[in-house]
């Protein structure tokens, strides 16, 4: 979820504000831009998804190097403004397409608001789902496996949204995410900045060809993707 500015002298014009399961979350238009605030906090906007579409790529291209296989199914954490299942939905070589998405807001401002406009064709698509839920329960309590998991909740393992995100990005976790993988799966989280700990933590937690890759944005520090091999 990069961290980005509009250069619009214009206020923004809030479009949506409601109160949610996990504080207030605001949908705003600036200028030709929608973004959305949680609890004050700018998360995100449309200006660019270039680092979501490749944490996506990314995924796609480390199963295909280890062999590759049929209709991967993909697990992406985080809705946002929609820059994953969109390009996740355009590609054929996916299969199931599950999204986690724990705001009711925002699954309706991409069900029958602004956000329609981006994501509309994308939830049409047969394979694509939105599963309502917080994506740490979820990892813990799902019985469902993927092939490939794109983790975009936070700004980085260690610069979480909410303070219960900690944990998912920890050993247990970790484990939890390997559980849901299917044998030599993709595990792929977004971050606004490198983490050589996290690097670490995910060897330690039995991932394979750790490795993290810089996505150049247009404004500031180039965003990353860690990515590592579930064993198996």
């Amino acid at each position: 979820m990069p961290l980005t500015t509009h250069d619009s002298s214009d206020a923004p014009e809030v479009l949506d504000r409601r109160e949610g399961p996990y504080g207030e979350v605001v949908l705003r238009r600036h200028g030709t831009l929608l973004q959305i605030i949680a609890n004050g906090c700018f998360l995100m906007d449309t200006s660019d998804g270039r680092s979501e579409r490749r944490l996506v790529d990314a995924a796609a291209d480390a199963l295909a190097a280890s062999g590759g296989r049929t209709a991967p199914h993909l697990l992406v954490g985080g809705l946002g403004v929609g820059f994953s299942l969109v390009h996740a939905a355009a590609d054929p070589r996916w299969g199931r397409i599950a999204v986690v998405e724990r705001e009711p807001a925002i699954i309706d401002w991409h069900r029958t608001g602004p956000l329609a406009a981006l994501s509309a064709d994308a939830l049409a698509d047969p394979r694509a789902e939105i599963v309502e839920a917080d994506l740490v329960a979820y990892v813990n309590e799902t019985s469902d496996t993927y092939d490939a998991l794109c983790l975009d909740i936070d700004n980085g393992p260690g610069w979480t949204v909410t303070e219960g995100n900690d944990g998912l990005y920890a050993p247990s976790g970790l484990a939890g995410c390997a559980r849901l993988l299917r044998p030599g799966g993709v595990l792929a989280v977004w971050s606004a900045q490198p983490s050589p700990e996290f690097e670490e933590t995910l060897r330690n937690a039995g991932f394979q060809q750790v490795r993290t890759e810089e996505i150049p944005v247009a404004r500031g520090v180039p965003d990353v993707v860690h990515i590592g091999v579930g064993p198996g």
